[in-house]
């Protein structure tokens, strides 16, 4: 599979149950800014459970440049109850789908990036804020589910569905599959997170027998 050039992606997400623990829980739409200097950075755009928000439900759109640093926003329209620039309050709801969406900010010029997301239930797209990476292509795609609960916590799904790109040239794309990875459990993680293909997506679990290894490929249905 071929890497994927774009100036827009989305995938559709849904987290079947909300997490029992107050632990944090983020789910999220990632990618690297590029152009002809090379990567300049990255951001992700997702759903997170964190208890310092209302109900636990918010919203993050934040990244870093290539030299670590935080990259620089706009301010956000929605409230935080955390007060932090890159996550903010936001009332999404188990079992209701939502769409995530990075796209370039054609109002504010070259190198700004919008993050928003989509509530298809009620057709309401909310845009969190845009932030400022130089490139005009992203690249480095992927989906995640980062879990700071105990390896032992009550397993926690993420369902993903409907990936799209369009590409430099306009033409709309659509990726054939992914590659798994996980946390070594040197590093921190858990060995027993597991990914594998649905009807109509692909699953990320916590708490569950891992069933794929590392390095295969899931193909989208």
């Amino acid at each position: 599979m071929p890497p994927i050039e774009a100036t827009e992606v989305g995938v559709t997400l849904v987290i079947p149950a909300a997490p029992v623990l107050p632990d944090l829980y983020f789910w999220a739409l990632q990618a690297s800014f590029a152009g002809k200097g090379g990567t300049s950075g990255g951001a992700h755009i997702g759903l997170q459970w964190h208890t310092g928000h209302p109900d636990s439900t918010a919203v993050n759109w934040g990244g870093y440049a290539s030299d670590g640093s935080i990259l620089d926003g706009s301010t956000s329209a929605l409230a935080s109850a955390m007060a932090n620039p890159h996550t903010r309050d936001y009332p999404w709801r188990p079992g209701i789908p939502y769409r995530l969406v990075i796209s370039k900010d054609g109002e504010r010029g070259e190198g700004w990036w919008k993050g928003s997301v989509i509530d298809l239930e009620q057709e309401i797209q909310t845009e969190v804020r845009s932030l400022f990476s130089p490139g005009d292509e992203l690249v480095g795609l992927m989906v995640w589910t980062e879990a700071f609960c105990r390896c032992e916590a009550p397993p926690v799904a993420a369902i993903w569905s409907s990936p799209s790109a369009v590409a430099v040239d306009g033409a709309a794309l659509r990726p054939e599959g992914v590659s798994l990875t996980y946390q070594s459990e040197s590093s921190g993680g858990c060995a027993n997170t597991d990914s594998y293909e649905l009807p109509h997506g692909l699953a990320q679990v916590t708490g569950v027998t891992r069933t794929n290894q590392a390095g295969a490929v899931l193909r989208w249905s």
